[in-house]
């Protein structure tokens, strides 16, 4: 009985869903027909990209066994190798465990390499250590000048560097991508024949696969992380209008209801701050609060979420004039979305798809300063009403004031 229960509630929340899809996609109104719309974009759009990635995983994976073989091969061989190229091999690979590198003198004589050079005393280990394991060395000849501290012009500044397995780096490489991501598809297929490890093979095969796909830490994919750049849009628009027009435009976000669909208002509450509301997925209302950090007239404005925001963002718009009058306009904006890139994949899938939003925006911009007019929340708006609300905007006095 308990187990007809289940397939039965299993059976009601399938067809829930899939009825939900349905009523979704086949509205008979316009919406339906631009959401079908959509859907074959995506999935043609998924098609071409699946595509390409088994086209490098399998590139990947083939230069690897090649890189496995000679590698092999050339151990057996086992010939000295000549002292030039000992020491490029050997360049190459300290760069990877010191923090300085160029201030480390290489030299090599049959097999015998020899260091010399300023170098800090937590990293000689592992610099032997590096140098030992480059294929044709047989010998290392050390003459670092050890310093605990960066007290000389030469170690002073410098990035700390940790050589890391490529599981442990934030992006994988499309091999390794493929391997993870078919051994979490083989976790969860055990895990539903395997009911008393259901839950620890699933939670591991649905991470893997999740880690493999959106290849980003999984902090980033749920939305957890602090970085505002988990999703990154870019976009580049030419419009016949002057740059101090569309820069007026931009440094005054109030008037961003009057012409961006998906944003219901904007209010400038104190000094460089802006109270921002968007329309989100399923027309579910999103606010926070935004700085403008930056804002050099006709050429710049730059805004980023403040500390604590419920949607971390950040970007920028640079503006290029050009001789003929037309105005270039380079848009770049990132953003931690709720839940992460699973909630961005879920929201698309219901046409809450950003790059579509931009891009519509983008069209609705160009209209308002090619052609005088645009409709926005079904309402038609002209230039000269929107050029009425913009008050001057004193891009240099406000970045100075931030600073």
């Amino acid at each position: 009985m308990t187990h007809k229960l289940k397939d039965s509630g299993g059976s009601f929340v399938t067809g829930l869903i899939a009825g939900g899809m349905s009523l979704y996609l086949l509205d008979p109104d316009k919406c339906g027909h631009r959401r079908r719309i959509l859907a074959r974009d995506k999935s043609i759009r998924g098609v071409h990209v699946a595509s390409r990635f088994i086209d490098k995983a399998v590139r990947d994976i083939q230069n690897r066994i090649r890189g496995l073989f000679a590698e092999a091969w050339a151990r057996l061989r086992e010939r000295e190798i000549p002292d030039d190229v000992l020491v490029r091999r050997v360049c190459a690979r300290i760069g990877r465990v010191v923090s300085h590198p160029g201030v480390i003198a290489v030299k090599a004589r049959h097999g015998v390499v020899e260091l010399s050079g300023p170098i800090l005393e937590d990293e000689v280990a592992p610099l032997l250590k590096t140098v030992r394991s480059v294929r044709g060395v047989r010998e290392v000849d050390d003459h670092l000048e050890t310093h605990k501290t960066p007290d000389i012009p030469d170690l002073q500044g410098g990035i700390k560097r940790e050589a890391r397995p490529e599981l442990f780096q934030e992006r994988w490489a499309p091999a390794t991508r493929t391997v993870i991501g078919l051994s979490g598809i083989g976790l969860l297929s055990l895990a539903s024949r395997r009911p008393s490890l259901r839950l620890p093979l699933g939670v591991t095969g649905g991470a893997l696969l999740i880690r493999a796909l959106t290849n980003m830490p999984l902090s980033e994919a749920f939305g957890v992380a602090e970085t505002p750049n988990v999703v990154t849009l870019r976009k580049t628009v030419s419009i016949n209008a002057p740059v101090e027009e569309l820069y007026q435009l931009f440094a005054n976000p109030e008037n961003f209801p009057r012409i961006f669909e998906h944003v219901e208002d904007v209010r400038h509450s104190r000094d460089n701050l802006y109270h921002w509301k968007v329309v989100g997925p399923a027309g579910v209302s999103v606010s926070w609060e935004a700085a403008l950090t930056d804002a050099v007239p006709n050429e710049l404005v730059a805004w980023s979420s403040v500390p604590g925001a419920p949607v971390r963002t950040a970007g920028w718009v640079r503006f290029e004039p050009n001789e003929n009058g037309v105005t270039t306009i380079h848009i770049q904006f990132s953003y931690n979305p709720p839940a992460g890139v699973i909630g961005q994949v879920i929201a698309s899938l219901f046409g809450a798809d950003p790059k579509h939003v931009l891009d519509d925006d983008m069209v609705r911009l160009k209209s308002l300063f090619e052609a005088g007019k645009t409709r926005v929340h079904g309402h038609r708006v002209t230039k000269e009403e929107v050029e009425r609300e913009i008050k001057p905007h004193d891009g240099q006095s406000r970045a100075a004031g931030q600073a």
